[in-house]
């Protein structure tokens, strides 16, 4: 069997935790019964040999088929990854999804999607990344009581991301203990009111208030401080062409939209401008999870 699931982009701005969306940039696995258990690496990680010995996926993967069919089995496990490790674009929740799905497909039980997100939790406890893996689109998502409840949105082909992606990563954990105890009352409002908008502006298709919507005051900038030529970088977008440029999940990628006809443009201005970085222009991703059999 064949399980991919889409990069996802997260927080986007004042959305912190709770919004995110789906890309169409896919990490793959194959998973074929075999005599002996063995790991490849495919693109991303592939040269990283702690991958192959200390592999998230295979400890989910076995915990899920085992409570499902009483043993571990033998599997030849072959990963084909697209999404870069540790910059922000999901790949932890990438895998997570994928293994819970694919222990599921291996014992041959179907699960639905719901189901599977909420089993995801266990392992990624904010859903801001996780329920675009599994849905596709746009998501708001919140956690009540240990359940995600979540809202999804299309995205339309005529949107493109532009995508910044720089040479060295900035560590989701040591971020989260830059940010503050404690928000003033005006700064959360501020947020409320910006992540109300975003959300709004995205069901809704009307982007033009995405600039206004996308600003934040509880977490972007001080994680930009790790790598100040973010900063520059943001300013440049706006200044051509995206509707909104966000830090991805906690970065160190940093996410750009704007209209198809105005993405290659915005890149060239971006590769010209910060060239120590990996710009891609990526479709959105509307499907989610894949599983073939």
């Amino acid at each position: 069997m064949l399980i991919s699931v889409p990069a996802t982009s997260a927080n986007l701005g004042p959305g912190f935790d709770t919004l995110g969306v789906a890309l169409n940039l896919r990490n793959s696995v194959k998973i074929k019964r075999s005599r002996f258990f063995s790991v490849s690496i495919k693109g991303e990680g592939a040269s990283n040999i702690k991958l192959r010995g200390n592999n998230l996926f295979i400890s989910i993967f076995n915990e899920h088929y085992r409570k499902l069919i009483g043993r571990t089995d033998k599997f030849r496990f072959t990963f084909i990854n697209k999404i870069p490790l540790s910059r922000g674009l999901g790949s932890s929740s990438a895998v997570i999804v994928s293994a819970i799905a694919g222990a599921y497909a291996a014992a041959g039980v179907s699960i639905s999607k719901e189901r599977l997100l909420n089993l995801a939790l266990h392992y990624e406890p904010h859903p801001d990344n996780i329920t675009p893996a599994v849905m596709g689109g746009f998501n708001v998502a919140v956690v009540e009581k240990g359940r995600v409840y979540s809202l999804k949105k299309e995205m339309p082909t005529y949107l493109k991301a532009v995508i910044a992606i720089p040479n060295k990563p900035i560590s989701t954990a040591h971020s989260r203990t830059k940010l503050p105890k404690r928000y003033t009352a005006g700064d959360v409002i501020f947020n409320v009111s910006r992540s109300s908008l975003l959300s709004a502006a995205f069901f809704s298709e009307k982007w033009d208030f995405l600039r206004i919507a996308s600003k934040d005051k509880m977490h972007q900038e001080i994680r930009m401080q790790a790598m100040p030529e973010l900063f520059e970088l943001q300013k440049v977008a706006l200044e051509n062409g995206a509707l909104m440029s966000t830090l991805s999940g906690s970065g160190s990628t940093f996410f750009s939209m704007t209209y198809a006809n105005k993405a290659q443009a915005l890149a060239k201005v971006l590769k010209n401008n910060f060239s120590s970085f990996l710009i891609k222009v990526v479709d959105f991703d509307n499907k989610g999870l894949i599983i073939e059999e």
